[in-house]
């Protein structure tokens, strides 16, 4: 095939075509070696593949070079602040308060937004919440959120400013008007095996949360088997490299480093983290759970002026959970955007799974590991997940886990329980669940929920 044929069919004429080909392939060749792009070079290349003068091949071969180069933080910022203005930036400086957000970058039985955009809400300040859908091994909010019958997160950006103007949060998907770069690049990313690269992690994040029109931001950065990155020291890298490139823009950013050495909560999929979310909202659900969205809550109060100490601030909050204003104002989001909340009264009344199939320990002991990567693929396979951003997801599908690590366990005693309403679970998924746990005869070390906090500068604060 000509390689100049992509360009023939965006219109261009033989001398323009000719130009954006060398121009994109003297860039590969200068990425590819280690050079750093400059922003108008950047710049060229994000406009010339919105506009299809750069086709998926010469792009990923772009974001593969960046995986094993790098870019340094001018590229970084650059990046960023192209994908970015490639479509509407919102506006609330109008709202009369504090606009903050969280992002997690990814991990297994991870319901803490379901609970925490409510509870800031009610804490008084805005919480404007642009969320993804579940991919690979990683839940999704929208996903979760869309479990609820009749709960709409396809809404028109005046809605989604109108909503977190009047109610304090609104939870929406990205839509086609948001970082339309950050949207097709990443689905490359997805399938090029990119995703880990820290400069686009960064970008990515950081221009969707730019987008929304924050006055700080709270990163959730997780560590261990079910995160993106499974050792500290990378994770903190991360987290360093998104604070300082936060910065450029005047948004201030601080990131607390949780565990995801094994999933977090009791519940693995969408309705069943609906369901969870609801008992922490109530008041009750897993000390796990809560403890995450207490302490990322805290630093959201403490990232927009409203308090200087995490551990009053968690008080504080919790008692937002203790005495239902956290409860009332996720009943009051959820009739917003269309959700049915009888069925949030009384979860029972919700569609049961054709398929429930627990999982029994094979021998007396502890829990000593449980396996969050395997389990959240596990889910996935049951039909709680997609492999692509293109697959449905079955929302009574996940895993009900009955033991976490630490707890003692008798042989014959249920470790977890599968559900689908889609998939026949077989023997191949009953290994994967089983193999998921480690049992031993010594009670284990219980790894820390709340590993490290970072300031505004990337410094480690005091232990949360």
């Amino acid at each position: 095939m000509n390689l100049a044929e992509p360009f023939a069919q965006a219109g261009l004429c033989p001398m323009l075509r000719l130009f954006v080909f060398m121009t994109l392939l003297d860039l590969l060749h200068k990425k590819r070696d280690g050079l750093a792009l400059s922003e108008a070079e950047i710049e060229f290349i994000i406009k010339s593949y919105l506009e299809e003068r750069v086709p998926d091949y010469q792009m990923s071969a772009l974001l593969m070079a960046i995986y094993f180069q790098g870019m340094n933080d001018s590229e970084t910022v650059a990046l960023t602040r192209l994908m970015r203005d490639s479509g509407v930036v919102m506006d609330f400086s109008h709202v009369p308060g504090p606009k903050v957000d969280k992002h997690s970058t990814g991990g297994v039985g991870d319901k803490v937004s379901l609970i925490l955009a409510p509870l800031m809400a009610a804490a008084g300040v805005y919480v404007p919440m642009i969320s993804g859908r579940g991919l690979g091994h990683t839940g999704g909010t929208l996903d979760k959120l869309e479990a609820i019958p009749g709960f709409r997160t396809q809404l028109p950006l005046h809605k989604f400013r109108e909503l977190t103007e009047k109610i304090g949060t609104c939870l929406i998907g990205q839509t086609e008007e948001i970082c339309p770069a950050d949207r097709r690049i990443y689905a490359l990313r997805d399938v090029t095996a990119t995703v880990s690269a820290i400069p686009l992690i960064c970008a990515s994040i950081l221009s969707k949360k730019l987008a929304e029109g924050l006055d700080a931001l709270v990163l959730d950065v997780k560590v261990g088997e079910g995160a993106i990155f499974k050792d500290a020291a990378t994770a903190e890298k991360l987290a360093r490299r998104l604070i300082a490139t936060a910065t450029h823009f005047r948004l201030r950013t601080m990131a607390v480093l949780t565990d995801m050495s094994q999933p977090l909560g009791n519940a693995i999929g969408n309705w069943v983290e609906v369901v969870e979310a609801i008992e922490v909202l109530r008041g009750g659900g897993p000390e796990d759970t809560k403890q995450v969205t207490l302490a990322l809550g805290a630093a959201m109060l403490q990232a927009v002026g409203k308090s200087d100490d995490i551990k009053s601030s968690m008080r504080t909050l919790n008692k937002l959970l203790q005495n239902g204003a956290a409860w009332e104002k996720f009943l009051e989001v959820v009739t917003a955007q269309g959700g049915e909340v009888g069925v949030l009264h009384e979860p029972a009344r919700y569609a049961q799974p054709t398929s429930i199939i627990p999982i029994k320990a094979a021998q007396a002991g502890y829990v000593a590991a449980i396996n969050a990567r395997e389990l959240g693929r596990l889910s996935m396979a049951l039909g709680a997940g997609r492999a692509n951003l293109k697959q449905g997801v079955d929302p009574l599908a996940g895993i009900m886990l009955h033991k976490k690590v630490g707890e003692a366990v008798v042989t014959g005693e249920i470790l977890a329980t599968l559900q689908s309403s889609t998939i026949h679970i077989d023997e191949a998924h009953l290994h994967s669940a089983r193999s998921s746990f480690s049992i031993s005869e010594q009670s284990p070390k219980i790894p820390p929920l709340l590993l490290a906090k970072l300031d505004e500068h990337g410094r480690h604060e005091l232990a949360l």
